[in-house]
């Protein structure tokens, strides 16, 4: 249990929460009611699409053309961050950090300069999590807001992308940060793209797509992954992330059920009712903020003010965000690695870009 703890503690959070709520509301006839299944099956199937594109080799060769462009550590910061901003976007911000991270240390490795190694990944992960904020299928909370609240994608839009932009402009101000050194040239990736997968996926990826923008219905999205996965490669279903689709579960589960408790549903709603962008914000430094958007869900009708505050609570603290803690994981492991360090540098960074988005929201 406590080696769980430590691989999946938002899963083993969520898991207590359900079956505590299950005391207080015992499983009866609503309970699959509670169940999103068009969230799950997207999520299932662009995860499945995202570990299609890795097996192929699409990654690694637009990273190895895009880091041709870079010949400063300046520049290779700049273009680290706009992989990650741009990626997050179509493959999510968690892929966008396991993928651009690891590169980042292994090309810093004979860079010798700890200070801007930290600052770069640093700079990484808030811009996976703010790029992440501008299209439907950047993070888990979006598919799900986005589905909850029947958005239309000129809304979903018209809601992120200035807070998005704004972001992005305060990121690439902080690379002004790193030092204008000069970088050696690395050693050129002459791997190809293996087409026939890649182009699987592609199709994949657009059916998850379209799916999101509900132009096909969900079981064909669920049929497309499973058939393109099985046919191309059956063992990429096993990358699919089931933890993170069980922490949904949970959630739903226990929103489901607390909804349904008077007192505790009205409390909630008087608590959120009018403040859903700070609300949700505050509460995604504690307990993140996929769960943070399950949770608030039920108890406020205003979708956008809750996608807004959940994905700019994505600054902050180590945990208000899972791609935040990915990337701190993959730098604590790596040679020479100082931890608290890290943790001053983005702590400094996420809590100042999250007080500056929210009060400009605020004010507007």
């Amino acid at each position: 249990m406590k080696k769980l703890f430590r691989s999946q503690p938002v899963l083993v959070i969520a898991f207590i929460a359900a079956a505590l709520s299950m005391i207080a509301v015992p499983p009866d006839r609503e309970y699959p009611g509670y169940i999103n299944p068009t969230v799950l099956i997207q999520l299932f199937a662009l995860m499945t699409a995202v570990a299609g594109f890795r097996s192929a080799g699409v990654f690694e060769k637009v990273t190895g053309f895009m880091l041709e462009k870079a010949g400063t550590l300046r520049k290779l910061g700049v273009v680290f961050v706009i992989l990650c901003w741009l990626s997050s976007m179509l493959v999510t911000n968690d892929v966008a950090l396991l993928t651009f991270v690891p590169l980042t240390l292994l090309i810093y490795a004979g860079v010798k300069d700890e200070r801007s190694r930290i600052l770069t990944v640093v700079l990484e992960t808030a811009a996976a999590n703010m790029g992440s904020m501008l299209t439907p299928i950047g993070n888990p909370q979006n598919i799900f807001l986005y589905s909850e609240y029947n958005m239309t994608l000129w809304e979903f839009i018209s809601a992120m992308l200035p807070t998005g932009l704004l972001s992005m402009a305060m990121i690439l101000g902080l690379t002004r940060l790193l030092p204008n050194t000069p970088l050696k040239a690395g050693q050129k990736n002459t791997e190809g793209i293996r087409k026939l997968p890649a182009a699987a996926f592609l199709v994949l990826f657009i059916v998850c797509l379209m799916s999101v923008l509900r132009l096909v219905p969900d079981w064909v999205c669920l049929a497309a992954a499973l058939v393109i996965a099985v046919v191309i490669d059956r063992r990429l279903l096993l990358k699919v992330d089931y933890a993170l689709l069980a922490t949904f579960v949970c959630f739903f589960v226990f929103v489901g059920n607390i909804a349904r408790i008077e007192p505790v549903r009205d409390f909630f709603s008087g608590m959120i009712g009018g403040r859903e962008l700070i609300v949700s914000a505050l509460l995604s430094q504690l307990i993140s903020n996929v769960p943070a958007a399950v949770m608030l869900s039920g108890f406020t009708g205003n979708g956008r003010e809750l996608l807004l505050g959940v994905d700019i609570g994505g600054l902050g603290t180590i945990i208000a965000s899972l791609a935040s803690l990915i990337s701190f994981q993959i730098y604590r492991k790596s040679e020479g690695a100082q931890p608290m360090r890290y943790m001053k540098y983005f702590s400094v960074t996420g809590f100042t870009m999250l007080a500056a988005l929210l009060g400009v929201n605020m004010i507007l």
